[in-house]
């Protein structure tokens, strides 16, 4: 069924074809495990940030294997954010932060869909949250390298990315894990602008379009 309904959806819609051949790829390198749980190099700590926190898990996948990293977890969702700090209240090397980044001081607009909340719409009603600018976050929290940063912000990483390369914090950031999402055709060309601005100071390790991709620090 699910495979069905792919094929009618990109019958419908076929500028989604990259996402799907991504998908496809991702799933037949079983890339989870083999390309993007692959924190072994870091080092005690190593500084981490989660943009896009929700319940906690990359953040748990990345203390396991470096149980004395610094992480960073951003969650603008209240709901979340409030269970995020009960989940790491023990830690006091985990710091909780609720609230977006981006571009500019502002407010978010959140639909209310678990993990797929979004301010790009959807289907759980509306939520408001703060959004802070990444320059301001940066200096605030002295952070003058960032050995991993996770971005899975449902659209928002068209905001944020151009933010952290328009200010030049991007080459304090050794290691960038992305998930671009694509929800109209213009994200398309909007992607490939920013990954050739990326592209000036990282070299992208590993890609699977609008599913995730890697770039690393030259």
């Amino acid at each position: 069924m699910a495979s069905l309904k792919r094929w009618l959806d990109l019958r419908r819609n076929p500028w989604k074809a990259e996402h799907y051949a991504g998908l496809k790829a991702w799933r037949a390198d079983d890339a989870l495990k083999t390309r993007f749980y692959t924190y072994d190099d870091l080092a005690p700590g190593a500084v981490v940030l989660d943009v896009g926190g929700f319940e906690g898990g990359w953040a748990d996948r990345v203390l396991t294997v470096q149980a004395e990293a610094r992480v960073h977890v951003f969650e603008p969702h209240p709901r979340f954010a409030d269970a995020l700090r009960s989940k790491f209240a023990h830690r006091p090397n985990v710091s909780v932060h609720d609230f977006a980044i981006g571009g500019a001081e502002g407010t978010l607009t959140l639909s209310d869909d678990g993990d797929a909340s979004s301010a790009f719409g959807g289907q759980g009603g509306a939520l408001t949250a703060p959004v802070r600018p990444v320059g301001a976050v940066f200096a605030e929290l002295g952070l003058d390298r960032v050995d991993l940063m996770k971005v899975n912000i449902e659209g928002g990483e068209y905001d944020l990315l151009p933010a952290l390369l328009d200010s030049g914090l991007m080459p304090r950031i050794a290691r960038l894990q992305v998930q671009f999402h694509l929800f109209e055709p213009a994200l398309i060309e909007t992607r490939a602008a920013i990954c050739a601005r990326l592209a000036k100071t990282h070299d992208c390790a590993w890609c699977y379009p609008f599913i995730w991709e890697e770039w690393r620090l030259r």
